[in-house]
């Protein structure tokens, strides 16, 4: 239960759900969300790293580069 109130804790911000919306096309660079959010870089990675702890976004590094995308959980029968 405890994550599940971190999951929706993490979608009641506007900012969270804008770049949620952002990522439904697939992985972006944190440059990239800035950009399309026209935000401070620390606002956006505050948020990202609030996406992040509660399980629903996966970070990858490439070279100097974040990238993120939606984590997705395959269920099975």
């Amino acid at each position: 239960m405890k994550n599940e109130a971190g999951i929706f804790k993490a979608l009641a911000d506007e900012t969270r759900l804008r770049i949620l919306l952002l990522l439904l096309d697939g992985e972006l660079c944190v440059c990239e969300i800035i950009a399309a959010l026209e935000l401070p870089q620390s606002t956006v990675s505050r948020h990202l790293a609030q996406l992040k702890a509660a399980g629903i976004v996966e970070v990858e590094k490439r070279g100097q580069i974040v990238f993120y995308r939606l984590r997705v959980k395959c269920i099975s029968n």
